[in-house]
């Protein structure tokens, strides 16, 4: 008897310490905490600065994803003739023309929290971190290296 509940113990935490290190688990929180702080430093936001523009940026973020969770549910219902083929798609336009208003009423706001400079360099880095995220999720973990005769030779 003690060496089943031993080893179902052992199965247990097993199982435990594995979802554990699961790297597919994907945690919106950890995320967004690690867009943040890839923004604030590829941008060089001063902690001022981050403390006035992420609750807007969140705000933005907010908005948009309502309008992505709308677009998503309009893709689960099939159109079945030609007048809503057409009405799926001017809904669709609709929606990717409110995404664009609601991109650039933020961008606006933005620069009351930030110099146009600093605005242009967090759109880059909120970017390249989807980019590089995009990577790692497709299994493109590390980034192949330059062979030896393909690298930038130093200008002296």
């Amino acid at each position: 008897m003690k060496k089943i509940l031993f080893c179902l113990l052992t199965f247990a935490l097993a199982v435990t310490t594995a979802r554990a290190h699961d790297p597919q688990k994907f945690s919106p929180e950890k995320f967004q905490a690690d867009m943040e702080q890839y923004i604030t430093k590829e941008a060089e936001l001063t902690p001022e600065e981050a403390e006035r523009f992420f609750p807007l940026y969140r705000e933005m973020q907010q908005k948009q994803r309502k309008i992505y969770n709308q677009m998503k549910q309009a893709r689960k219902c099939k159109p079945t003739d030609e007048a809503s083929f057409k009405k799926a798609v001017e809904k669709r336009d609709c929606q990717e023309i409110e995404l664009k208003q609601i991109l650039q009423c933020y961008h606006n706001k933005f620069f009351s929290v930030l110099p146009a400079e600093k605005v242009y360099r967090v759109i880059l880095a909120e970017d390249k971190f989807h980019r590089n995220a995009f990577k790692q999720w497709g299994g493109h973990h590390k980034p192949k290296p330059m062979p030896a005769k393909d690298k930038p030779k130093d200008k002296k």
